[in-house]
């Protein structure tokens, strides 16, 4: 796969393909997704020193990123910098986590701006805030479709990032199975492994559920002694069943180690999970 982010035109195309056809949207089979890494995971060192800590990630062979929420607050001359330190590094960002601003009337216009510097495809919603009953879960739906629309004319598209909250019931129904039922087949569905592990739920029927939507997963581990603590491959998840879901059926583009902390330092954190995941992948 290029390192160079496509341009409007053929990211909307890539996209639609996408969409319609999850083997496309796989680009080939298992060690040929690229796998990057969650910038979450290192984000003491990244607020201290984000260009060394971008370097130190690319070292250890990671080229992709995902930033999250408070790059909203760069202006465009710092995320022209961060894309020329990307491009250095032939590293590219596919994606960004996003609170609701960068969804809504007001927000939107900034988001659309930062994330064409960056050259990413999808703009995800990592969190709605506090959401207690189903109609307000479909307004979430609502307002993430309507934003999609928008995002769509700029080659880009909205994706959905789940916690454990939207695998617990409510009056008997999943919010997650909401998100998916009421959003367009474009809108991403951003797995988040362990946060469904968890909460007790099936990752991998969960895949099969939604053909062609989970184009990104954040391979994060779990464990009931250490929790999200556990390193990746150290924990219950069944990582084989969901790579072969993910890559057949799943229409997954890339993957994302994230952790969420461990007993080790952030960045030697990040490197044991990246040697983990190319020990089980070999």
């Amino acid at each position: 796969m290029s390192q160079r982010p496509l341009s409007s035109l053929s990211r909307r195309a890539f996209l639609g393909i996408a969409a319609a056809s999850p083997l496309a949207s796989a680009l080939g089979a298992g060690n040929r997704i690229p796998v990057g890494l969650e910038l979450y995971s290192v984000r003491h060192q990244l607020a201290k020193d984000l260009p060394g800590t971008l370097r130190g990630v690319a070292r250890m062979g990671y080229k992709l990123v995902e930033f999250y929420a408070p790059y909203y607050a760069w202006t465009p001359a710092e995320a022209r910098r961060v894309r020329k330190e990307l491009d250095s590094l032939g590293v590219v960002c596919h994606s960004t986590h996003n609170d609701m601003r960068s969804f809504s009337p007001e927000g939107i216009g900034k988001a659309i701006e930062l994330n064409e510097i960056l050259g990413t495809w999808y703009v995800v919603l990592a969190s709605p805030g506090p959401v207690s009953t189903l109609d307000g879960w479909k307004q979430v739906a609502e307002t993430l479709d309507k934003a999609n629309r928008t995002l769509e004319r700029h080659g880009l598209h909205a994706g959905y990032h789940n916690h454990d909250a939207e695998w617990k019931p409510i009056d008997g129904v999943k919010p997650m199975h909401v998100m998916a039922a009421n959003t367009d087949k474009s809108i991403m569905l951003q797995l988040d492994v362990g946060t469904c592990v968890a909460a007790g739920s099936d990752p991998v029927a969960w895949i099969r559920q939604n053909p062609g939507r989970i184009r990104s997963l954040h391979l994060k581990d779990w464990s009931p002694t250490m929790g999200y603590k556990a390193l990746f491959g150290e924990g219950v998840t069944p990582w084989k069943r969901i790579f072969a879901a993910a890559e057949s059926v799943g229409g997954a583009r890339y993957y994302l180690i994230e952790q969420e902390g461990s007993r080790y330092p952030e960045m030697e954190t990040a490197q044991l999970c990246l040697e983990a995941y190319r020990k089980l992948r070999a």
